[in-house]
């Protein structure tokens, strides 16, 4: 583990404000570097970003100082930032006529529009994990796809208390700190936590209270009324990098993270994870993920990818730079991935999301486990989509069939009609409704069922538009009435139709 000093927040307000007024912002780089250079950082490649700030303004030299870690000269440094205070508190260091940064600092937009800051190790900002020229036990990075994913998917209302477990640079914790009152955020990284420490300063937050452990050790009984944990999931032998290898066997940090969950959830609190998980022989993936949902939780499971133990332990060879090495290490490393995925019967590994929320009717024994695949795009953030995701789940467990035939539905926004069929035909083979919102749904229905989605608006009730439509199609109503309510019941579960209440 890497034992380099962090720097001191004592002066953190004044580097904001030097920061911000060279416009090193999300926007302020997306505008000097243009798309394509931004683009390519996110894929660890700076030499753009290096002939795109070959200039001596205050921001070209602090992408190159903070985001791309090149020596600047002093007088340059000294122009755009309180170099004094910077070099007093740690954030860089000044040697002869240059001056060189001790940490990565990176622009980050908040959701509102916000200017913050993720700091983490050097060499660790640019491209989350890819961007790491080399893997030390314990390093902290910064911005990747998983940290936005999660943050893009979490429940955003305002909560007494969120805990950020597996903290990292303290994004998740940075996010929670605008709609909660009370955020702890802990690692079994100490340093970890003061790079946190050193992100919400930056980033004008107010201060997490810090706590180093592992899983839910620091916090005891206490419970939250949110938790988000972005945790070191990677399925791997062993465990040589903190940041991404839970040392635990095969998917059992994941199934212990989920499964503690519950017990420190407070009434109708959310809890959300990425995670991967085995496939194994002779197991359904659904079975295996529902059976770790805790007792008096639902649970919405997302898997969004599957790849082969090959493909898996490729890409983490890569990440940790194994295939850089002597060919005859990285042919053992890649055994040893392939020894252990054998040893438990593992054919594949999924990766996805896992909310659950603590509701009365899931202790009560009715609760609501849906895992489902869904590897297609859809619309961040996706926060709303999970709360609404919940409420309909709740809507359906309280109504039944005739209960649904007296309910009034509307149409949800943006949802097209598309005819599937031969150039020509008097009529469609089938009708798909999709979804531009949200998950971007697509669910093919009959004629009833886009006769009945298109005329939702409200006004009347279900029962009363499948009589109109049986009259239209001289059907008999009864029948009709008996063999909707499955249909509208999935409509409404996928987001299509929304109750009136």
């Amino acid at each position: 583990m890497s034992t380099t000093s962090l720097p001191a927040s004592d002066h953190a307000p004044r580097l904001r404000e030097a920061l911000i007024a060279a416009a090193f912002t999300a926007d302020g780089l997306l505008e000097r570097l243009g798309a394509p250079a931004y683009a390519a950082l996110a894929r660890s490649e700076t030499v753009p970003a290096l002939r795109a700030t070959r200039g001596d303004s205050p921001l070209d030299t602090l992408v190159r100082l903070f985001l791309l870690q090149r020596p600047v000269p002093a007088a340059a440094a000294a122009a755009a930032l309180p170099l004094a205070e910077c070099v007093a508190d740690g954030w860089a260091v000044h040697g002869g006529d240059l001056v060189r940064a001790t940490v990565d600092v990176r622009p980050y937009g908040g959701p509102d529009g916000q200017d913050w800051f993720i700091v983490s190790d050097l060499g660790c900002a640019v491209g989350g994990a890819g961007g790491i020229g080399s893997h030390e036990e314990g390093v902290v990075l910064g911005v990747g796809g998983a940290s936005t994913t999660l943050a893009g998917i979490t429940v955003r209302k305002p909560v007494a208390s969120a805990l950020d477990l597996g903290t990292g640079s303290g994004i998740q914790a940075l996010h929670a700190a605008q709609h909660s009152t009370r955020v702890t955020a802990t690692d079994v990284n100490p340093r970890a936590l003061e790079f946190t420490r050193l992100t919400l300063a930056l980033s004008g937050a107010a201060p997490a209270d810090l706590r180093e452990g592992s899983l839910f050790e620091p916090v005891g009984d206490e419970t939250y009324d949110l938790i988000v944990s972005n945790p070191p999931f990677v399925i791997s032998p062993g465990a040589r990098l903190t940041y991404r290898d839970g040392g635990m066997g095969g998917d059992d940090l994941c199934r212990t993270l989920v499964q503690q969950a519950g017990d420190r959830l407070n009434e109708g609190g959310y809890a959300q994870f990425l995670a991967n998980w085995q496939h194994v022989e002779g197991e359904e993936w659904q079975d295996r993920v529902r059976s770790w949902v805790p007792a008096g939780c639902d649970a919405w499971i997302v898997q969004r990818e599957v790849q082969d133990i090959t493909q898996y332990a490729e890409l983490w060879l890569r990440d940790s730079g194994d295939h850089r090495t002597d060919p005859a290490v990285y042919v053992q490393r890649y055994e040893a991935w392939l020894d252990e995925f054998e040893a438990r019967s593992t054919k594949a590994v999924g990766f996805g999301w896992i909310t659950l929320r603590k509701s009365a009717a899931a202790a009560a024994g009715t609760p609501s486990l849906v895992a489902e695949e869904w590897p297609h795009a859809v619309e961040q953030p996706l926060g709303p989509a999970v709360e609404a995701h919940f409420a309909r789940q709740d809507y359906l467990r309280e109504h039944d069939d005739a209960a649904l035939l007296a309910a009034h539905f509307t149409l949800a926004e943006e949802i097209v009609q598309e005819q599937v069929g031969l150039p020509g035909a008097e009529d469609p083979e089938h009708v798909v409704l999709r979804q531009h919102r949200g998950m971007r749904r697509a669910t093919k229905v009959d004629a009833v069922g886009a006769g009945f989605a298109g005329v939702c608006d409200g006004s009347l009730p279900a029962g009363r538009i499948l009589d109109a439509i049986a009259q239209l199609m001289a059907e008999d109503p009864v029948l009709l009435r008996d063999r909707t309510p499955q249909a509208i019941r999935l409509l409404v579960e996928e987001g299509f139709l929304e109750p009136v209440r």
